[in-house]
């Protein structure tokens, strides 16, 4: 096998990015057939991407032989199902996050995974192939900053977003869920520990909307690890200047900021409004490289016969620390997180 043949389901927005990133960016990749429930919107990306096989049902992309592995980009209560049936039928997988909406749901993909040895599973959680944090966890692991203590992170997404972010807050599973996954994973991923209980605040600010479903429009968190460590976690969906992904790591010898300034490149425009810099307009946008990098990155576990870092246990993980965080933030109370 030269190039792994991939079949991608969801034609959203990041399903979208992928399949144009798997057909035109990824030279270890193909994307051979596209499976979505809008023909319309199917055929003209097929079309447009030149992709020979076309399914409007999942069930029927899987009877494909001339797929190797399936991209998974749909709505995410259906990932767990749909990672199970790909997997039985002796396909490589390739989940975008969360795992599943359900701790339970996460289980079943876990034990799916675990009878399926030969096939290749990874998660998307894209920040650990973004240059950036790449950088910075070398910097980490060679000890240049001394033992991390605190971990402290932002994901805001822009205001003008918001009506986008009321339509899909019914399925969400909650700003922990839908916004904090990637937060909580580079927070293990950076501290090496696990995080034994967490206190969440918030409400809704400016959008009384989210109240019904138990949610925030602006959430926060603190965590302890095992390690002693802290983590501060804050989501918010009603930035005024655009997307901001903040993250940074104090250690005892050294701090490292990623993205304190958020900026769409390094250009300052300077008019009748000051100075300033733009900022990125979405996570497409911000992590353009990294989700170019995942693929590949799967693309290449499958051709070498390796596994990838990124596991289905972190999916769970983050699962059911994001249900303790919304635990914690509905109930008003500190949470001790389940471990294991």
């Amino acid at each position: 096998m030269n190039k792994v043949r991939i079949g991608s389901i969801g034609l959203g927005r990041l399903g979208d990015r992928h399949a144009e990133n798997i057909a035109e960016k990824i030279p270890n990749a193909e994307l051979i057939a596209l499976c979505d429930v809008d023909a319309d919107k199917l055929k003209r990306k097929a079309e447009s991407l030149r992709v020979p096989h076309l399914f409007t049902d999942f069930d029927e992309m899987l009877e494909c032989d001339d797929v190797d592995a399936v991209v998974i980009a749909s709505p995410s209560g259906l990932h767990t199902e749909q990672i199970e049936k790909a997997l039985e039928k002796g396909k490589h997988v390739f989940s975008e996050k969360p795992l599943g909406i359900t701790v339970e749901q996460c289980k079943k993909a876990e034990e799916a995974v675990a009878h399926h040895p030969d096939r290749v599973f990874m998660l998307g959680f894209m920040r650990r192939f973004d240059p950036s944090y790449q950088y910075a966890k070398q910097k980490v692991d060679a000890g240049e900053i001394g033992k991390p203590i605190l971990f402290r992170a932002y994901s805001q997404d822009p205001e003008k977003q918001i009506a986008g972010s009321i339509a899909f807050a019914a399925h969400s599973g909650g700003a922990f869920l839908d916004m904090a996954v990637h937060d909580i994973d580079l927070a293990r991923w950076f501290l090496k520990s696990e995080p034994e209980n967490v206190y969440a605040v918030g409400g809704c600010y400016a959008h009384e909307e989210f109240a019904r479903y138990g949610d925030g429009d602006n959430v926060s968190c603190l965590m302890k690890f095992q390690n002693g460590a802290m983590g501060f976690l804050f989501a918010g969906r009603t930035a005024p200047h655009g997307y901001h992904i903040e993250t940074e790591i104090v250690g005892t010898k050294g701090v490292l900021r990623i993205g304190s300034v958020p900026q769409k490149n390094i250009v300052e425009i300077l008019d009748s409004h000051g100075v300033r810099r733009e900022c990125c307009e979405d996570f497409l946008e911000r992590f353009q490289n990294a989700y170019i990098s995942e693929i590949n990155e799967f693309a290449d576990c499958i051709l070498h016969n390796r596994k990838p870092e990124v596991t289905v246990y972190d999916g769970r993980r983050v699962v059911e620390i994001a249900g303790s965080c919304k635990q914690s933030f509905e109930t008003g109370k500190l949470v001790e997180i389940q471990q294991g």
